[in-house]
């Protein structure tokens, strides 16, 4: 085969645009590669599940015929959201599974997140699939393709597990992702009565972009609990594994408060447990999560490595300022925003007020994540020379993932993105004077670090 783009092999999945750089064709042969290492790994047979694009069918069949070609089995368990395929493969017992998604990038994008062994691939193993492909490395076999629907089986594990204090009423939107196809039955069971909002799963998402850490994307929420009588409203992205919550009067709680409730939920029949976040979460985490009985742990952004951290450690939490929540208590270690949601109204339901619980969590100053666009390979560098910068009022600098810089009344962080060549800004005070004071920081710095670099703020 013609040799695969070199840049959809990222770093913790596999991602291009359909028909110009992931075509079927290298679809099949990273099944190949996938069912060739996974022999070495000793595992029998892969999972397969997909998201809503309209390659999805292709591409399945495409990865299970190169997984086959190696003598690996395929399970294919049809067009289900991602955190329903990594479920698969433990229901199923194959520990190995693929989700065919593009997770919320546009509609003409797919790609490919592996895990196998139970471990999700990321990094040089990524890698190695494609060192495969170019140097024909692949086992030879026979495998067989078996379809089963394991839907039923998921909604049912969380039902027996997860109760409702009381019945609550709920916006729910799955922004035509594939989550549309799972997350309404599922609360329904629950105990829950929905206002639906883009259910039905269009590959074109022809209402608005599934990705609910964006605001303007979770407005059709905000208008909805405006009109309506839900007291809560929940947001999922295009293959389900992330979450958006807003409160009645609209405010949207991100990801790090959320994770500060599902922390001394869990802190509470887990006592000394850890609690792992990414560099982008708030400072108000760490003291909450000491004040509930934990140990807090910063960590890499990115899913794959989250993971990772999650079985290193045996943590029973862990959550990312994208939106990806990790229940090792309970369940069983992958980001679900699904489940999410639902451990989300388990404890809300036990309060007459579920808004009141989410708005008394700490708040602070802060922006989203703000992008500065750059050539391939320039984030790095700027990174790197933004290191050697000193910066007034700091107090600690961290450098797990690129650079946080803590101030006695806030921080800033710039990171080189593992995706896309951007550097990734968040800024964070206890005041908005702070705010402007710890951003004027970083713009003279970043300024001394890449003169005429353009800044988003």
């Amino acid at each position: 085969m013609t040799q695969p783009a070199a840049e959809i092999f990222k770093a913790y999945d596999i991602r291009g645009i359909v028909d110009k750089s992931l075509t079927t064709e290298t679809v099949r042969a990273i099944g190949n590669a996938l069912g060739s290492e996974a022999r070495v790994r000793g595992q029998k047979a892969i999972v397969i599940g997909r998201d809503g694009r309209h390659s999805g069918p292709a591409f399945a069949q495409a990865l299970a015929e190169g997984i086959n070609a190696a003598g690996i089995d395929v399970i294919d368990i049809g067009c289900v959201a991602t955190p329903i395929t990594y479920f698969a493969a433990y229901h199923l017992g194959t520990h190995s599974c693929v989700s065919i998604t593009g997770s919320h990038n546009p509609p003409e994008y797919n790609g490919l997140k592996m895990v196998l062994g139970g471990q999700t691939l990321y990094g040089d193993m990524i890698q190695d699939l494609r060192r495969r492909i170019v140097e024909d490395d692949f086992a030879q076999g026979t495998g067989t393709v078996t379809h089963t629907d394991v839907r039923g089986a998921y909604i049912e594990r969380i039902v027996a597990d997860v109760k409702l204090a009381r019945p609550m009423k709920i916006v729910l939107d799955s922004g035509n992702g594939v989550a549309g196809n799972t997350a309404p039955e599922l609360y329904t069971k629950l105990g829950c009565e929905l206002v639906e909002l883009f259910s039905e799963v269009d590959g074109d998402f022809p209402n608005h972009h599934p990705d609910p850490s964006k605001p303007e994307n979770l407005e059709d929420v905000i208008h909805a609990l405006r009109n309506s009588d839900a007291e809560i409203g929940l947001a999922f992205d295009g293959d389900g594994d992330r979450l958006g919550v807003v409160t009645k009067d609209g405010e949207i709680i991100y990801p790090d408060r959320q994770l500060m409730l599902f922390a001394a939920d869990v802190l509470s029949r887990v006592p000394g447990g850890q609690i792992i976040y990414d560099v982008k979460c708030t400072r108000n985490l760490a003291p909450w999560v000491r004040k509930h009985g934990g140990t807090p742990l910063m960590w890499n952004t990115g899913h794959a490595l989250v993971k990772a951290k999650l079985r290193e450690t045996g943590a029973p939490l862990a959550g990312e300022m994208s939106g990806h929540m990790f229940f090792k208590e309970r369940w069983y270690g992958f980001d679900d925003g699904l489940y999410t949601g639902v451990r989300l109204l388990e404890i809300l339901s036990r309060s007459p007020d579920a808004n009141a619980i989410l708005k008394a969590l700490p708040n602070a100053v802060s922006t989203p994540e703000l992008n500065i666009k750059m050539a391939e390979g320039q984030p790095v560098q700027l990174v790197e020379r933004l290191k050697a910068q000193s910066f007034q009022g700091e107090a600690e600098r961290i450098m797990i993932d690129g650079l946080r810089v803590e101030y006695a009344d806030g921080f800033g962080l710039a990171r080189s993105s593992n995706t896309t060549p951007v550097v990734v800004l968040r800024f964070e005070a206890d005041n908005a004077a702070a705010l402007v004071r710890i951003q004027d920081d970083f713009r003279r710095a970043l300024d001394k670090a890449w003169p005429g670099v353009s800044l988003p703020f």
